[in-house]
This record gives structure tokens, sequence and C-alpha cells, in this order.
């Protein structure tokens, strides 16, 4: 990742975003998202999500931590979870006009992209995309856990501490 100067904020003043994602386990890639978002917008609240088309690793708990313990020098961000509801109307209730998605490729798009829309009719949120480094492009969390179940190296994708939970996690 490429080092940038803490004393530039490039953020806009009072822009309140959500970064929502299963995070299970969070990335590199995620917190890449996280970083660069923190600082683009005044306050950043990353939001843990149930995704009904995914069986989780880790419990909303674990996550929670896992993101609390990556994000915990950027002061301007905050972590919590959804477990019910929707995404809009938590957005709203934290005072987000924006919700933030990173993307990889643009199959990331084609199915970001209608939800989008939706969030847009639904509570007039805009979505920003944000483009993943391109040494991040590749990796999911569905990938990381692949090869980490394989018994590969997964110290490139993850912090240490996300790696030793899912070698942990994995091996029991």
């Amino acid at each position: 990742m490429r080092q940038r100067s803490s004393a530039a904020n490039l953020y806009l003043v009072n822009s309140v975003a959500i970064y929502p994602g299963s995070f299970d386990p969070l990335t590199l890639g995620h917190q890449s998202v996280i970083e660069r978002g923190a600082e683009v917008f005044s306050k950043l609240h990353v939001v843990i999500v149930h995704n009904p088309n995914k069986t989780p690793l880790f419990s909303v708990t674990e996550r929670l931590e896992m993101v609390k313990l990556a994000t915990k020098h950027l002061t301007n961000v905050e972590v919590s979870a959804l477990e019910t509801g929707l995404l809009v109307d938590r957005a709203k209730s934290l005072g987000a006009k924006v919700i933030l998605k990173g993307f990889r490729t643009a199959g990331d798009i084609e199915y970001e992209l209608p939800m989008a829309q939706v969030n847009r009719d639904l509570a007039n949120l805009e979505t920003v995309f944000m483009a993943a480094e391109p040494v991040h492009g590749y990796v999911s969390s569905s990938l990381v856990k692949e090869v980490a179940g394989l018994g590969g190296d997964v110290s490139g994708y993850l912090t240490p501490e996300v790696a030793k939970r899912l070698i942990e996690r994995l091996s029991k």
C-alpha cells in the first residue's frame, strides 16, 4: 500500500458514510478501503452485515473484534453490526448520506449496481465505489478462507491477528 501523509486530510467536511460488508474475515483489501474512506469522509461507519447467501466462519462478535482492532488507529471510524433490517435504515440513523463500496472487478460492479440503485430509491443514499488497490484486486474473503483451509500461506492477505484467528478456526 502506498504511504499517505497523515497531515493531509482529504475528507469532505461533515460527510458521513457507511461501509457495509460481511468481513468474514477482514482482508487487507477491506482495510485499504476503510483507511482510504477515512481520508475522504469525516466519519466512516463500518457496519458488519448479515449476508443471507453466505454462512459465516466467524461470529458477528468475532468479526467486530477483528475490525475494531484493525481500525483502532483511525479516529473517525466506528464499527458496529447490523444483523437484521435494512442497511438504508441504519445509514439514516447514523446520519450517513453515502454508502461506500469497494470493488475489485467489473463483476463486483454488476453485483453492486442494482443494490446502489435501490438504496437511492429507498432512502436517497448515494453509493460511492472505490476501486481496490491493484495489490488487493484479486483477494476475497472466500478465496483467503479456501487457501488457508488447504494449508496455504495467507499472511499477505490479512493482518497477523486475523491470519492467526483464521488458522486457529480452520484447525479445529
